[in-house]
């Protein structure tokens, strides 16, 4: 009997301590949960000081919140982190209102860091949790505030002026990463309702900072970043020839040929006026052995647009390089009575000459009778005399063309024209 007692006794002694421990426990947490809330509240008081407010005070207490169990993912916590970093960007904005010194590192620091907050604030509030009934709820007071802040945010441009600041500090990536910041504000999930939408439109002003997103990412060599940008704003019409131009560019720099001539061949139609696109792609068809390929982009162009001069100039070329020189001479001839001023068009006309005497002088070498040799020279002189008239206007028109001199100098050697020689000699060793 005696043991069965003492039995009973520990186990009910047993009994009771683990009652006292369990409660002890909760009253551990709860203490732990009421400590750092306490810091929330006091980081509030920190930043919302309205003299000599202490945003690092107010950081250091928010950090213990934001990594301790009971606080972590309380959209409160989330949020009051936020609200520091607003409100030390509005502090930083009135005093430079005050000195008129702006310290932009700061001010742009503090709004990323906020922004960040806010969108991990909102995915929480918007979270459904049971209440007390059971029944799901969100909350929408948090969801409406942080909304508030990140309008405030796109509405006072402050990410586009930090973004600013970091492209003139040559920050190209950050840059890119700031006013990317900027532009997903009208995309983000928390901002998809009517009055939000409403609020900022997506107008020329917000294409033209995703433009600058992607030009920064070009700088920073981002280049799937720079690619996204520009094929999501390729058929807009902002900047819309220089977009497909650093589209294109940014596939050439992956090496991605499939995608270069798509977007080259997709500009074409486009801008039928703009050469640019098609030059590159003749270019491409002509270094891959596709002469007759780009002939038919040529002429297909030229039955859209007939009066570009640079489609007959180009397609000039490539008839010269394939040496059907009647049809080369034809297509320079119809550039220029579009543009006299073209100086590749005229400069164009002077190498049909210039290449074929140089063909008449290879095919001479091989002449073993001295009189045909010399009467072949003879022809050979006069192709050379009926290039020069056509590089000496080339040179005019382009006065700073080199190349026209390089040319000029060799065809006064040749055709014996000693003063024009020397002056054209002068001029290259200016």
């Amino acid at each position: 009997m005696r043991n069965k007692s003492l039995i009973q006794i520990t186990n009910k002694t047993y009994k009771v301590m683990k009652k006292v421990l369990l409660m002890l426990v909760v009253v551990l947490i709860g203490t732990g949960c009421y400590a750092q809330k306490k810091n929330v509240t006091q980081a509030k008081n920190k930043a919302m000081a309205t003299e000599n407010p202490d945003f690092s005070g107010a950081r250091a207490l928010i950090a213990d919140a934001l990594e301790d169990e009971t606080t972590k993912n309380l959209a409160d916590t989330w949020y009051w982190a936020g609200m520091i970093g607003y409100k030390e960007n509005e502090y930083l904005l009135t005093q430079s209102i005050l000195t008129g010194k702006v310290d932009d590192k700061k001010k742009g620091e503090a709004v990323v860091e906020s922004y960040n907050y806010f969108v991990k604030a909102d995915d929480i509030a918007m979270t459904p949790v049971l209440d007390k009934k059971g029944k799901e709820v969100v909350d929408t007071k948090t969801h409406k505030n942080v909304q508030q802040k990140m309008l405030d945010y796109y509405n006072m441009q402050e990410l586009v002026k930090y973004g600013i600041w970091l492209n003139e500090q040559r920050d190209y990536a950050n840059a890119y990463e700031v006013f990317k910041m900027h532009t997903d504000i009208p995309n983000l999930k928390m901002m998809q309702d009517e009055k939000m939408q409403a609020k900022m439109p997506k107008d020329t002003t917000y294409y033209q900072y995703l433009y600058y997103a992607g030009l920064f990412a070009t700088q920073a060599g981002m280049h799937d970043e720079a690619i996204a940008i520009f094929e999501s704003m390729k058929d807009g019409e902002t900047e819309p020839i220089l977009v497909n131009q650093f589209l294109y560019q940014e596939y050439v720099e992956k090496k991605d040929t499939a995608n270069f001539v798509r977007v080259l061949q997709n500009a074409i139609e486009r801008f039928p006026a703009e050469p640019w696109f098609l030059q590159n792609l003749i270019n491409f068809y002509i270094f891959s052995g596709q002469e007759q390929t780009a002939i038919e982009y040529l002429d297909k162009a030229i039955e859209r647009e007939p009066n570009v001069a640079q489609y007959y100039h180009i397609r000039g070329n490539l008839n010269e390089n394939a040496k059907n020189y009647d049809a080369a001479l034809a297509d320079f001839d119809k550039a220029l009575s579009i543009d006299p001023t073209l100086a590749d068009a005229m400069a164009g006309k002077g190498r049909v000459y210039y290449n074929q005497a140089v063909q008449l002088n290879e095919e001479a070498a091989y002449i073993s009778d001295n009189k045909q040799y010399q009467k072949a020279l003879k022809e050979m002189d006069d192709v050379f005399a009926k290039s020069l008239p056509f590089f000496e206007q080339a040179h005019e028109l382009d006065k700073e063309n080199r190349n026209y001199m390089i040319i000029l100098k060799q065809l006064y050697y040749r055709l014996h024209m000693d003063k024009k020689y020397e002056e054209m000699s002068n001029l290259l060793n200016q």
